[in-house]
Parts: structure tokens; C-alpha cells; sequence
């Protein structure tokens, strides 16, 4: 039986609902976004810690309160402004995230994903997600700039759990390639051209809130993981079940070495992150104008 949606604007949805609940609530948050701008958008943008800068270079033609719109969660997390922006970016109608969900805050990956389907809904076609993220190559120093290749979900869950709305994806996506190569070598490019120091990596999404332990990041840098965070992958399987083309960039936050380990805080990730803000932000603006 399916939970009877009783939601309204800037609430959550409730668990348990069927794929037409889902689509209906899509719809209606499209509508609302809809009703205050026209612009029809090539790009999603996930403004995550890293990327919040970027803000300023679009030119933005509305802005709208997460709170003013049908069943988007509310950001709880500091440095995350809660607004969806539609505007243009170097000639590219874009519309971005400022601010994002996690599963630590208490939200369902389902509810985490909702605007990445709202995104993609009003014509979004190729995502650019970005974050901060805890690096583990011994090379790497904090403020490294990664595109990603690959991702490991460590999530204990996956928000295509449920009833499949076949109308937005199919049952079982093809994750063969997470992180589109063409807009990786985009990113790439740029970067080499700018002098921006850019590596690929492979992320290891966790639960959080609390950071790794030694022994966590043993484990992870020997599944394969080059970065820890604890988001992008739930956007990223949501991106691609409704087919579209991705590209993530993370900063390096913090340096985890299990055996030269020091306490890191939010303060200083917030710090490192606006420090090498700058490079990131010309390597996703590259990739945006790469749509055009």
C-alpha cells in the first residue's frame, strides 16, 4: 500500500510510495519552477562545497527558495544555501543546486536525488556535480583538484530502490560508465591549459557524519578508492538512470594517511575548499561551455 502524499511545499515526501507518486511529485515541482521562469536548461549543476563560487558567474534569471518548491528537502548543512538557480553560464541555459542533500541529514537517497530528476525533467541533459572530499593517494596534497573516473557506493542503499518509474529510467541501468570520458577529457583539458593541476580518481561514497577512522581508510584505499565523501554518488546513479551525461570534480579537503592521521575540522575544509575554489570553478566552466 502507498503512503498517501499530504506534502507540500519544502517538506518530505514520505517514504513508501508508488512510481506515478514519484513522477506526480516531479511534475509538480517542475510546474512551480516553471511558472516563475521560462529558460529551458542544457546543464544541471550541483553546487556542493568546492563549487558554491560559480554561483556568482551565472547570470541568473530567477533564483527560488527550496522552501517555495513541492517537495524539495531543505539544506542543513553549513556553506550550503538553500535556492535552485536558472540562468546561463558563458552561453549555456543552465540550472544549478545551490546547496545539496545527504543521507546524513536524515533524508531517503530518494529524496537526496529529487532535484537531480527535477533537474533533468525541466531538460537537463549532462550534470556537473562537484565536492569536497577527503583524499587518500600519499601524492595528493589537500587542495587537489580530481574529475572523477569511477565511484564505489558504500552507502548501504541505492535511491533506485522501489518501484521503478519507467518512465523516467529503466529498471536496471548500465553503470559502465558513471562519469562520462569525453566531458573527463574536457576537464582535462582545460585544466592542462590553464595550469590547474587535475588528477582522476575514484570516489568512495559514505553514510558520515563522522569522518574515517585509520582503519576505514585501510579498507577504502584497498577497494580501490582515491577520494572519501559522503555524497555525488546517489546525484550520479539518478543522473544516469535518467540518461543523463556526467561530470564530477572534487577538491582534496583533507590528507587521510591512516599512518600520519591529524584531526581535521569543518572550518578548515571550508578553508582549503575556497582556496582552490578558483581552479575547480574554471575547469566546470570550461566543461559548461564545452555544452554550448
Amino acid at each position: 500500500m502507498s503512503t498517501t502524499d499530504t506534502t507540500t511545499a519544502g517538506t518530505t515526501a514520505p517514504t513508501g510510495t508508488t512510481a506515478a507518486d514519484l513522477v506526480a511529485r516531479i511534475e509538480a515541482a517542475v510546474a512551480e519552477v516553471r511558472d516563475r521562469c521560462a529558460l529551458r536548461p542544457k546543464a544541471g549543476i550541483v553546487l556542493g562545497t568546492g563549487l558554491g563560487g560559480l554561483a556568482r558567474e551565472i547570470d541568473v534569471e530567477c533564483a527560488i527558495d527550496y522552501t517555495a518548491l513541492p517537495h524539495f528537502p531543505v539544506s542543513t548543512v553549513e556553506s550550503h544555501e538553500g535556492r535552485l538557480l536558472l540562468g546561463t553560464l558563458d552561453g549555456v541555459p543552465v540550472v544549478a543546486m545551490q546547496g545539496r542533500f545527504h543521507r546524513y541529514e536524515g533524508y531517503t537517497l530518494q529524496q537526496v536525488t529529487f532535484p537531480v530528476r527535477v533537474m533533468a525533467a525541466l531538460g537537463a541533459d549532462t550534470l556537473v556535480v562537484s565536492a569536497a572530499c577527503g583524499g587518500m593517494d600519499p601524492l595528493w596534497p589537500a587542495g587537489q583538484l580530481v574529475v572523477l573516473d569511477d565511484h564505489i557506493n558504500l552507502l548501504g542503499d541505492n535511491p533506485l530502490v522501489g518501484p521503478n518509474a519507467d518512465a523516467l529510467g529503466p529498471r536496471f541501468p548500465d553503470m559502465s560508465e558513471p562519469y562520462d570520458r569525453g566531458l573527463q577529457q574536457v576537464a582535462l583539458d582545460a585544466a592542462l591549459a590553464q595550469g590547474i593541476p587535475l588528477a582522476r580518481a575514484v570516489y568512495a561514497a559514505v553514510t558520515g557524519p563522522c569522518l574515517e577512522t585509520r582503519a576505514e581508510y585501510r579498507m577504502l584505499r584497498a577497494l580501490g578508492a582515491d577520494v572519501v565523501g559522503m555524497s555525488t554518488v546517489p546525484e550520479v546513479i539518478v543522473a544516469r538512470h535518467m540518461g543523463m551525461r556526467v561530470c564530477g570534480l572534487c577538491i582534496v579537503t583533507d590528507v587521510c594517511l591512516p599512518d600520519a592521521l591529524e584531526e581535521v575540522d569543518v572550518p578548515t575544509i571550508i578553508r582549503v575548499a575556497m582556496e582552490a575554489e578558483p581552479g575547480l570553478t574554471a575547469v566546470a566552466r570550461a566543461v559548461i561551455a564545452s555544452l554550448a
